[in-house]
């Protein structure tokens, strides 16, 4: 079941309804837990055993490891809890990896793994828990049903958001009032989501699609960049439409997720980015990885994303450093396991260092600044996209060298398509160029013109009724899940 499916709608409708029918708190944290077991099990029921292992594990861990004053002790379960979360991810995610690394690559044709849909989001989310508990941050739950559904509640079970128990559980136990504006909130949320995903993100992907599979020595400078820029908008469409649908689904219940994703391709820094770009995923790797790295005391909330602290706490340059290299080298393969997706996330480490260094010398302009992140971020994103390093590489030569491609016999002809040769579907030029129009003027009206907007009541409210008609058409012409979200395979 996914979320752009007529399937997932009604799933949905009967379990809010439900939700709000019932009163007893018990019976409403059962009727979740149950509809997330059953929302999982549309996928494959038989894998189920494995996030309720991690649920146990960290349930019973978190007990002990709050009801015993040895640090030993403590340190013993926390251990035993992470072995098992992080033992099952590196057996089900990283096995092939690892023998494709050590040339044991023919057994895999004896050894069958299937990566269980959601398990880097539900682990980091159950492992979070437990090392809070440890931190003395929360007090373990008692309640088993309760703590359960807080790990596998099915709008974020997925891909997230991934949260903190602090953030999440203190709602579940409420027994909260309707509220119709947030209720009408979270309808919004849902359509804008499947709006980007079923209008945006499946539309871009085909070209996407071909235009990877082209033989990246044919291709051009400028067909190598419109590719990154059109696969930097798809699974930012993609990915925030599904958090988007995540958060409103949650609000149908009264529940409140922080945001994910904030306008991440307006950032004016590297660092900024991911202050804006999966800001949960961001905060969780500062507070589980970088910042421990560091030295410095974590934060406890799922907010501000990568924006640490860490320089004003005294750390030195050098520990800083390899701090920040290996967080973005975790970053990297826990997105995926290959080299590439390393390479990707040490990409984003030079980023940041880069941005380091030149701010300490100069004053970069803002407008220069957000360029340079613009157009660095979106080269990165063929390390993501590319299907192997070579093919990425080739591609990025082209970019950096644009020069040393060109057919110089044809360009003394005065032929054109010499200088500016297009090899992928022309069509997906005049694409990005729609899509980088549009996505400013989307900036502007969110961010200047429609805080003016909503002071004017009548206008909002036509403005608002005539957008939504628009927007509920055409997501219901083309809902159909054809398309599954990209992050899934994370």
């Amino acid at each position: 079941m996914i979320f752009n499916s007529f399937t997932y709608l009604i799933f949905l409708a009967i379990v809010v309804i439900l939700f709000w029918r019932l009163t007893s708190r018990q019976i409403r944290l059962c009727v979740l837990f149950g509809s997330s077991l059953v929302f999982y099990g549309f996928w494959r029921w038989d894998f189920i055993p494995v996030m309720l292992a991690s649920v146990v594990v960290d349930y019973t861990a978190a007990q002990q490891i709050d009801k015993s004053k040895e640090n030993r002790i403590r340190k013993a379960w926390l251990g035993f809890s992470l072995i098992l979360n992080l033992g099952l991810l590196a057996y089900f995610k990283y096995t092939y990896f690892i023998l494709d690394n050590f040339s044991f690559t023919e057994l895999q044709t004896y050894w069958k793994i299937i990566l269980p849909l959601g398990i880097s989001f539900y682990t980091f989310q159950s492992i979070s828990y437990t090392i809070d508990v440890y931190r003395r941050f929360i007090r373990p739950e008692k309640n088993f049903v309760l703590f359960a559904t807080y790990v596998t509640f099915f709008p974020q079970l997925i891909a997230g958001p991934i949260l903190r128990a602090r953030e999440v559980i203190g709602q579940l136990i409420k027994v909260p009032e309707f509220n119709l504006d947030t209720f009408t909130k979270g309808l919004w949320l849902i359509v804008n989501g499947l709006f980007l995903k079923v209008i945006l993100a499946d539309k871009i992907a085909p070209f996407v699609d071909n235009g990877f599979a082209v033989a990246p020595e044919t291709l051009s400078a400028l067909d190598a960049w419109v590719l990154s820029f059109l696969f930097g908008f798809q699974i930012y469409f993609d990915f925030a439409a599904y958090s988007m649908i995540a958060i409103g689904s949650a609000r149908l219940m009264g529940i409140e997720f922080p945001r994910n994703f904030f306008f991440p391709y307006f950032s004016k820094s590297p660092r900024e980015f991911w202050t804006r770009w999966h800001i949960t995923l961001s905060s969780w790797i500062r507070d589980y990885v970088y910042l421990p790295a560091c030295g410095v005391k974590p934060h406890d909330d799922s907010i501000g994303g990568l924006d640490a602290e860490e320089k004003r706490k005294k750390v030195t340059f050098k520990r800083r450093t390899f701090a920040l290299i290996g967080t973005w080298f975790v970053m990297g393969l826990w997105h995926g396991a290959a080299w590439k997706f390393a390479v990707w996330g040490l990409w984003h480490a030079a980023l940041v260092l880069l941005q380091r260094t030149l701010s300490s010398i100069i004053k970069v302009p803002i407008f220069v600044g957000w360029l340079l992140t613009f157009l660095f971020v979106m080269m990165g994103w063929i390390w993501f996209r590319a299907p192997n390093l070579d093919h990425a590489t080739t591609m990025l030569q082209k970019i950096l060298n644009p020069m040393a491609y060109l057919n110089w016999d044809q360009i003394g002809s005065g032929y054109l398509w010499a200088v500016l040769p297009i090899n992928i579907d022309p069509l997906s030029y005049l694409i990005l160029a729609v899509l980088l129009i549009g996505h400013a003027i989307a900036y502007l009206i969110y961010t200047r013109l429609w805080p003016v907007i909503y002071q004017k009541t009548l206008v909002k409210n036509g403005l608002e009724m005539l957008y939504g008609t628009a927007t509920i058409a055409a997501v219901f012409i083309y809902l159909q899940p054809v398309n599954q979200f990209i992050y899934f395979q994370f």
